[in-house]
């Protein structure tokens, strides 16, 4: 005789196998939150900025079959303004986009994770297929590809950011907060300090209780080398684009907590002239079908895929710039003696070079990509890096002796310096515009060419300083 409990079971399953992934998700978050009452929906645009707007929480299911953004989010400035050179605007009639959301990406906000919730989306084209200028749709394409040859990235991001508090100094400038509910302001470098995590230990528990309620998989923050400021690391995963998901999550929150502690988060690569950058560093390693780090000999030293892939990032790093430094500020942070890699180069166990191989056993051999900013867009970095990749593993490539000592006194290819040169790298390249996709190339160029001749027309103060009396 049937169970009644195995009737009930029976039924329950049917049910839930004629509702969409999406709907369970909703209905399992309306029954653990339902508190919410709204909803922040999010594309993460060229910059990796959040655009999209807020939702009553009734308007949840609808999203199972979409809803539109105009195509044109994804040809927009720092500052938001559409930039019509790029040809996502006017020029096509401002036309809206199919948006989907992205699975398992509903969590709190940390701006009030009680009442409001966040969704990711992902842009379509009209035909439904994955929209060819979405950051995120651009990586993908390219991990797919690693994929279809039976390789299978292990990736890692870290983040370095600066607290900075709301108001400026005596001339105007920012400068490092006082530490919670005191006067004291450290304006000292105190690398690996714990006592400075002490000093933050407020804003920084928040950011990883929040980081978990987001199941966002982060370490506990490090103190870097300048006050106010700190680096948090992702876990490694296989999956690279919740990695990055991760990633663009993590800043929100960080900026998020910032605020509710009454300071400013900022991922400026360079905030201050006296102080340290902040970099993103990345992390990855190579799996083959049968799960065998593929960056690792048998007997734990380099491998020849992994030279391959050394020599393939190396050669389109130049090019690669202009994702990597994606604006003016960026490249201010590039500056002799500040392990920060002016040129493209590889070494073992050197921070000094612009692909690093850590210490570790064979499972984990790998290399640290160590030239990105922080302003830069995860799922850009992390498609130059799986781009060199690609590049590398077709094309048989010179592979310049490792680094030994000082990087930056090697000789080696020189990356630019300057927004201007860095675009004309990119511009150039056919490999790198070829793997990333022709429309993309041309929107980001159209998009970081019309942001730097916007800066570029600006007075500053100190060309007055500078000219005023003495020109």
């Amino acid at each position: 005789m049937t169970n009644l409990v195995e009737v009930e079971d029976f039924t329950r399953h049917s049910e839930e196998r004629r509702t969409s992934a999406f709907q369970l998700e909703v209905k399992n978050w309306l029954e653990r939150h339902p508190e919410t009452q709204y909803v922040d929906i999010l594309l993460n645009d060229l910059n990796g900025v959040f655009r999209g707007k807020r939702i009553p929480v009734a308007a949840l299911a609808k999203l199972e079959k979409g809803c539109y953004f105009p195509a044109s989010v994804f040809a927009m400035d720092i500052l938001g303004n559409t930039v019509e050179e790029a040809g996502l605007g006017q020029s096509l009639g401002e036309p809206d986009n199919l948006c989907m959301p992205v699975p398992g990406s509903l969590v709190p906000s940390a701006s009030d994770p009680a009442r409001i919730a966040q969704l990711l989306l992902t842009m379509c084209n009209q035909d439904g297929t994955p929209f060819d200028v979405e950051p995120r749709n651009v990586l993908n394409r390219l991990w797919q590809q690693l994929r279809n040859r039976g390789l299978f990235p292990v990736v890692a991001v870290e983040l370095e950011f600066y607290l900075v508090d709301k108001a400026r100094d005596a001339e105007g400038f920012i400068q490092p907060p006082c530490a919670p509910g005191s006067s004291e302001r450290n304006m000292q470098s105190q690398v690996y300090s714990v006592d400075n995590l002490d000093h933050f230990g407020a804003v920084l528990r928040d950011i990883d209780a929040l980081a978990r309620q987001q199941n966002i998989p982060a370490d506990g923050a490090l103190a870097e080398a300048s006050p106010g400021q700190f680096e948090i690391n992702l876990h490694h995963t296989r999956d690279v684009l919740s990695a990055c998901d991760h990633a663009v999550q993590l800043k929100r929150l960080i900026r998020q907590v910032a605020e509710n502690h009454g300071m400013t988060a900022t991922f400026m690569a360079k905030p201050y002239e006296e102080y340290a950058g902040s970099g993103m560093h990345v992390h990855i390693s190579m799996l083959d079908a049968a799960d065998h780090n593929a960056f690792a000999a048998d007997d734990g030293s380099d491998s020849p895929l992994l030279k391959r892939a050394l020599a393939g990032m190396l050669d389109l790093m130049p090019a690669s710039m202009a994702l990597l430094a994606p604006n003016v500020n960026a490249y201010r942070r590039f500056v002799p003696e500040a392990y920060v890699p002016l040129q493209a180069s590889w070494g073992h166990n050197n921070r000094t070079v612009a692909l690093r191989i850590p210490c570790g056993d064979s499972d984990n051999h790998r290399v640290e990509y160590r030239v990105a900013g922080a302003d830069a867009n995860p799922y850009l970095v992390m498609s130059a890096i799986l781009a060199g990749i690609l590049h590398g593993l077709d094309n048989a490539l010179p592979l310049p002796q490792p680094v030994q000592g000082n990087g930056h006194e090697a000789e080696g290819i020189p990356l630019p310096v300057r927004q201007s040169e860095a675009l004309l790298e990119f511009e150039s390249s056919y490999p790198l515009q070829k793997l990333l996709g022709e429309r993309f190339g041309a929107v980001w160029h159209s998009c970081k060419r019309h942001e730097m001749m916007q800066f570029e027309r600006l007075v500053t103060a100190t060309e007055i300083d500078w000219m005023l009396k003495n020109a």
